[in-house]
């Protein structure tokens, strides 16, 4: 498989990584969020194994996958000799930090669940705005240099879920290894995304890639139309190949993570993974992708380019995140996904806590009616609850 550069101080990486967020559990489920059931280890740990013969050599968790349970598979797994054969890339929970020594406890914790002296990638996981500003009220940043100096970490990095806004701050306050951020082709300028990929690697940072099917949906929910556009052009491709292609096609993009939970995603996306070479689009396969992406812009209700000049709202609202959201949920056949997140978001966050002050509508450059569009996604989700 190629191996890509994600940072100095460690040997080159397979472009594919395996996520390890969603393994199976022993009833055949897939409950992220129990802390009770078993992970079928038995069949995680032949994809793994699988995705090793195949040259896979990055393996991705977090302190909080599956209730710590990932981990612990993670460090059973590749206990012994397994262990020099991968570099296992792991995150601390920063918003459970309450205190300095949470980060120290944290990492001894995550040494232990591992089986292991040492991480090969540590990241500040999923910062936010608000997530950053705690922990560097708390030193982070001084917990991240001694953890590498003692060589319990190799590399440092964080992963990021916010607005663009609060992306560069972070960037430029630490001298980071890498970073990982979302990223496909439909989200270019969602979070980070290509403007923040840029950035850091102008910065010489790697850039590791998740949800590049936008958590499958770019495999499975493409509109049919969608599917007669990809159809059209030979070779024949699968809506998984084109969207991990056009990742890999990015030069800037060290790896991109699957979280492969059967042998046949194994099997196919390491297979794409052996000919995705960077700046190997044609303009032909270029123009197709960019066919796609219009296709889903003709769905978009409310044109808005997330930079957040009209936060913060004086009622509290989420502004960028509430219209994302109700964009999300026209730009698929499915929007069930989308309904239940909106559903989840706390509700002091919501459209229906808009009280139409207007303070918004003189911030906002592309001239939104804020206040008329909350009215209209409160009557969406009223009718669809």
């Amino acid at each position: 498989m190629q191996k890509r550069v994600l940072c100095q101080s460690l040997p080159e990486i397979s472009i594919l990584g395996f996520g390890c967020m969603r393994f199976y559990r022993e009833d055949g489920s897939m409950d992220m969020m129990s802390t009770e059931k078993k992970i079928d280890e038995k069949l995680s740990g032949r994809l793994m194994d699988r995705a090793m013969e195949l040259g896979v050599n990055y393996f991705d968790t977090a302190y909080t996958y599956l209730g710590g349970m990932s981990e612990e598979v993670l460090g059973r797994h590749f206990e012994g000799a397994k262990r020099q054969k991968v570099l296992i890339a792991t995150k601390s929970p920063v918003w459970k930090a309450t205190e300095k020594e949470d980060f120290s406890r944290f990492l001894d914790e995550q040494l232990t669940r591992l089986k292991t002296d040492h991480i090969d990638c540590y990241l500040a996981h999923s910062l936010t705005g608000k997530s950053w500003k705690k922990a560097m009220e708390l030193d982070i940043l001084e917990f991240l240099r001694k953890a590498k100096d003692s060589g319990k970490i190799r590399a440092v990095g964080f992963s990021f879920h916010d607005l663009y806004c609060e992306f560069e701050p972070i960037l430029y306050a630490f001298d980071w290894d890498f970073c990982q951020i979302q990223l496909n082709y439909l989200d270019t300028q969602y979070q980070a995304g290509l403007e923040g990929m840029r950035k850091a690697k102008a910065k010489g940072m790697g850039v590791v890639v998740m949800e590049p099917l936008l958590g499958g949906k770019l495999a499975t929910q493409l509109p049919l139309s969608a599917k007669q556009i990809i159809d059209r052009i030979e070779p024949k491709r699968t809506p998984v190949e084109w969207a991990l292609r056009w990742v890999w096609n990015k030069p800037e993009i060290s790896l991109l993570l699957s979280g492969m939970n059967n042998m046949e995603q194994v099997e196919e996306n390491c297979r794409i993974a052996d000919n995705a070479l960077p700046n190997s689009f044609t303009p032909q396969e270029q123009a197709v992708i960019e066919q796609v992406t219009a296709l889903f812009n003709e769905r978009i209700k409310i044109h808005c380019a997330a930079c957040a000049y009209c936060m913060p709202c004086p009622s509290g609202v989420a502004i960028p995140l509430v219209f994302s959201t109700y964009n999300e949920a026209f730009r698929f056949d499915d929007p069930s996904s989308l309904i239940r997140y909106y559903q989840s978001l706390p509700p002091e966050v919501k459209a229906d806590k808009c009280t139409a002050c207007r303070e918004c509508l003189s911030k906002c450059p592309h001239q939104i009616q804020i206040p008329e569009k909350m009215r209209e996604i409160v009557d969406y989700f009223d009718g669809v609850l």
